[in-house]
């Protein structure tokens, strides 16, 4: 099946977020009783509303998103490479320029988004943000109504699982197995929060963000037993 998709119809995501304030004291009274019952399940006995609160960019009620990554193959003639943007900026700015993009050069219906846990999290993620700012869905992401061998996603997590939904792979853990070379990482998704509030260092985010793309593209190239892509044709735009 992936051998009759063409990797030119296709644009690799992946995003970060970060909880929307800082602090959990910087939420107001009702906003601190939602997370509480929000998160009464996950939290263990001992860990409190306010300690869990860290954690709260998982859930896009209560947190956002400070990254995404984009990245598509070029066409052939001018050679294989992969080119790999970032939208950034306040939120509902970066939303608005993905949006843009999605329905100005990734609108066809042969198009699909691909991400490595994307249906769980990357694509509903961005559609409830888009949805809070009173943003209008793109089709890729409006899903409403459609069968599922209708929705516009790949998911490499999912191709992995081959039916068995017992289990959660991660990035890190498939590119290893599957031979794709790790890139140098000075972070890990548990410490973008601190690198966009303590550090303030969107810079650093964004680099990591753009070498998840460029793995999630690996991952898809080796799915297909095809060559990986070498340093030279991975361009940043």
């Amino acid at each position: 099946m992936l051998t009759k998709v063409n990797p030119e119809h296709l644009l690799f995501l992946d995003i970060e977020t970060v909880p929307q304030q800082q602090h959990f004291s910087d939420l107001s009274p009702l906003e601190q009783d939602l997370w509480e019952v929000k998160t009464q399940y996950q939290r263990k006995d001992e860990i409190s509303a306010a300690d869990f609160y860290e954690r709260a960019g998982i859930w896009a009620e209560f947190g956002k998103i400070v990254c995404i990554s984009a990245g598509f193959f070029a066409p052939q003639g001018s050679g294989k490479q992969f080119r790999v943007t970032s939208f950034h900026g306040t939120e509902k700015d970066l939303l608005t320029a993905f949006k843009n993009k999605l329905e100005g050069h990734f609108n066809r219906p042969h198009h699909l988004l691909v991400a490595h846990n994307g249906k769980e999290f990357d694509f509903p993620y961005i559609a409830r943000r888009m949805i809070i700012h009173g943003i209008s869905l793109p089709q890729k992401l409006n899903l409403f109504g459609k069968k599922p061998w209708e929705v516009p996603h790949l998911d490499t997590m999912e191709l992995w699982k081959f039916g068995d939904y017992k289990t959660f792979t991660s990035l890190k853990l498939l590119a290893h197995v599957l031979g794709v070379p790790s890139p140098k990482e000075d972070i890990d998704g548990s410490q973008v929060r601190d690198v966009y509030y303590q550090n303030n260092d969107l810079d650093r985010i964004i680099e990591y963000c753009e070498r998840d793309v460029v793995t999630v593209a690996q991952l898809f190239l080796r799915f297909r037993n095809e060559a990986l892509l070498e340093d030279h044709q991975i361009l940043s735009v």
